[in-house]
């Protein structure tokens, strides 16, 4: 019996087409994925930077306030800040991604734990944000209260007598 090729051909060009269309898309969304990682890494960076400045110039003032041994402690906090800028700046988003591959390999509790608060954080935030939307269009209409049914009112049971426990009885006089 002789087999035909008529069958084979439309499938594979099919494959084809398939393979060369999910090839397609995995590249464009990998390329997406590291201009967002490029721009959130600015972002991020500038964001560590004003931080460190605000830590900074708070490190400042409590030395001025409290000593310098406080305004030491608030200022390393400030540098190791400010070094994670840098550290963060100088990494591309491929290196990014190997880190945060390898963070997650060494210590997937940590990275679930990260995970869930930084979920929670989000929550948070977009859940004040909606509520923020709400007030800022103006209070809300007040629903009509409802008008209640006219009916009889209902039959009050007796209270139920409360039941003893066992251990409240006295044993019987005989």
């Amino acid at each position: 019996m002789a087999t035909d090729d008529t069958y084979d051909k439309p499938f594979e060009s099919a494959k084809k087409a398939f393979t060369d269309t999910a090839s397609s898309f995995t590249e464009q969304a990998s390329a997406k994925a590291r201009d967002y990682t490029a721009q959130g890494k600015e972002r991020a960076v500038e964001a560590l930077d004003n931080v460190a400045s605000l830590v900074g110039d708070a490190a400042s003032q409590v030395s001025g306030k409290l000593g310098e041994q406080y305004g030491g402690y608030i200022q390393q906090a400030a540098d190791a800040v400010s070094g994670l800028a840098g550290t963060l700046r100088d990494k591309d988003p491929e290196e990014l991604f190997d880190d945060a591959r390898n963070a997650v390999r060494s210590s997937p509790a940590v990275a679930i734990a990260a995970a869930a608060a930084v979920g929670f954080l989000l929550a948070r935030v977009v859940k004040s944000g909606l509520t923020a939307k709400a007030t800022d269009d103006g209070p809300a209409p007040e629903a009509a209260p409802k008008p209640r049914a006219a009916r009889k009112p209902a039959a009050r049971k007796p209270a139920a007598k409360p039941r003893r426990k066992a251990s409240d009885r006295s044993p019987p006089v005989g």
